[in-house]
């Protein structure tokens, strides 16, 4: 049965920079994809009002999620107000109920930024919730009870907020998709110039592909890779389920 997979990260461009490579070899390997950032881009520019600023992020985004292939969901909130809310809770959950996705892509819990983390606790507690009745989702959708397996990406800069590096728990090679996963950052044209001057990055693919390097040195056998964490399955499936390393299995290595 063909697996469907939601990636959710916060802003515009963050499923690009962590998750795009893995994405693509779940792609070629038959799944549906899904992709939603949480929150509209609203603020990464210092070209371009509010207003135009979403409109901008949201057509790159559009632009991304078409050349992966992947249906694209509409952001919920405004950057820097991702907050660990019943509302945005409730928000999200329509969302995975929706969808009912049996891969959910999430943030690392631990990061520079408290939007990525927040998605990542916001998204845990919705996909929670995703078979309870009684808790209502905004727009309200019916309960799903089916099984449900999350992952974790690895921190930007792939260290928390202490500059603590984060281990993953197995790497994904993504070198016979690096291109496409660097194409589809590009697609993303406004948040170059924003990056260089607001983050100090010299190369806006180049840091993506520094990145992917990093984590490839560290499998010790993957010369560009992704690295996973997958949450406990307590709330989530009956018993320890690992759907992503069983597709992707001669692709991954460390579990």
């Amino acid at each position: 049965m063909r697996k469907r997979v939601l990636a959710m990260h916060c802003h515009p461009d963050d499923i690009e920079f962590m998750m795009a490579g893995t994405l693509f070899l779940l792609k070629e390997a038959g799944c549906e994809l899904h992709y939603m950032n949480l929150a509209n881009g609203c603020y990464g520019s210092a070209e371009y009002s509010k207003e135009e600023t979403i409109r901008v992020r949201m057509e790159e985004a559009k632009q991304a999620a078409s050349y992966l292939g992947a249906e694209f969901h509409s952001s919920i909130a405004d950057d820097l107000t991702v907050f660990y809310t019943p509302e945005l809770i409730r928000k999200t959950l329509a969302v995975i109920r929706e969808v009912a996705p049996d891969i959910l892509l999430l943030p690392s819990p631990e990061d520079y930024m408290e939007d990525h983390m927040n998605t990542s606790r916001v998204g845990v507690t919705a996909a929670f919730c995703r078979g309870i009745p009684n808790y209502p989702s905004i727009p309200e959708r019916p309960a799903i009870n089916n099984e449900i397996a999350l992952y974790h990406a690895m921190p930007y800069g792939l260290t928390d907020g202490l500059r603590r590096k984060i281990a993953p728990d197995f790497y994904v090679d993504i070198a016979s998709v690096l291109e496409e996963k660097t194409k589809m950052l590009g697609c993303h044209l406004s948040q170059k110039e924003w990056l260089d001057k607001s983050q100090g990055l010299d190369s806006y693919l180049q840091t993506m592909k520094d990145m992917c390097a990093a984590m490839g040195n560290d499998s010790g056998k993957y010369q560009f890779a992704e690295g996973w964490r997958r949450h406990a399955h307590p709330g989530f499936s009956a018993m320890e389920i690992m759907p992503l390393e069983e597709i992707l299995g001669e692709v991954v290595s460390g579990f």
